[in-house]
């Protein structure tokens, strides 16, 4: 997996920055493969272990009025499917209902809980701020989840004293090294992962999520277009493909708590 290049000045360095363990969030089932399955895929591949939480159950989605009754129980199952496609296997909800997510201090416990429980090296998650360019990137869904994981990681999840009733049950407070955030402004975006190998394993993941897409063509020529525009902003050769993320480093070795 290779990524970022020096102008784009991200924090993290693929030769020296341990990754192991990598917990992703998103609002609905699909964003995460829309965002980040490429990515995913070299890291499963590379055999770093990732874990889902969805936030929603995805309740409001689709587009055929037919499948109303059971679009919760098609989303569940296209997402687990989408995710062993790129070797994820383990998958949360939190059960939020979808078009009502809130960064609540429910939703804000629940990703401490589970951040506290997987304990990553890398959380993953949609970003906090508007894209204004395309704003169809930044669903209120997509804003919240982005909200609630950005203040669940600091300072609640490494106070012991925050949502006390984690650490009595054993979930003892946690220091995360590294936040990485997508589908944000693209001038926010500071690193690029080369996706080219894995480039079909994303786009079968994604064409799993049938009852999402009514212009499959459309969708397929969206999404390999912004890879081959990230590469490009990214630096790389002619004809590779990439996803974009604002990293931030959240514990590291100059980190100062509070400051």
């Amino acid at each position: 997996m290779t990524a970022s290049n020096e102008q784009a000045q991200s924090p993290f360095n693929p030769a020296t920055d341990r990754v192991g363990r990598v917990l992703c969030f998103a609002a609905h089932p699909d964003d995460i493969d829309f965002g980040a399955a490429g990515t995913i895929a070299a890291w499963t591949a590379a055999g770093v272990q990732v874990s889902y939480c969805i936030m929603t159950d995805g309740d409001a989605g689709g587009f055929d009025p037919a499948h109303r009754a059971n679009i919760i129980a098609m989303r569940d199952a296209e997402q687990r499917r989408a995710a062993g496609l790129v070797g994820v296997t383990d998958i949360h909800y939190l059960h939020q209902r979808d078009g009502y997510l809130e960064p609540s201090h429910e939703v804000m416990r629940g990703v401490v809980k589970l951040i506290r429980e997987i304990r990553p090296d890398v959380v993953l998650s949609m970003h906090p701020e508007r894209n204004w360019r395309r704003i169809q990137k930044s669903h209120p869904d997509h804003l919240a989840v982005g909200e609630a994981v950005t203040r669940a990681v600091y300072p609640a999840l490494e106070n012991p004293f925050a949502y006390p009733e984690l650490a009595e049950s054993g979930l003892e407070a946690y220091k995360l090294p590294w936040l990485w955030l997508y589908a944000g402004p693209e001038e926010r975006e500071n690193h690029f992962v080369d996706v080219t190998g894995q480039v079909e394993a994303k786009l079968k993941a994604i064409h799993v999520h049938v009852s999402q897409h009514p212009d499959v063509e459309a969708m397929e020529a969206t999404v390999r277009q912004g890879m081959r525009t990230n590469a490009d902003r990214a630096g790389l050769p002619e004809g590779r493909s990439a996803e974009a993320f604002h990293v931030v480093a959240v514990n590291g070795p100059g980190t100062i708590a509070g400051f």
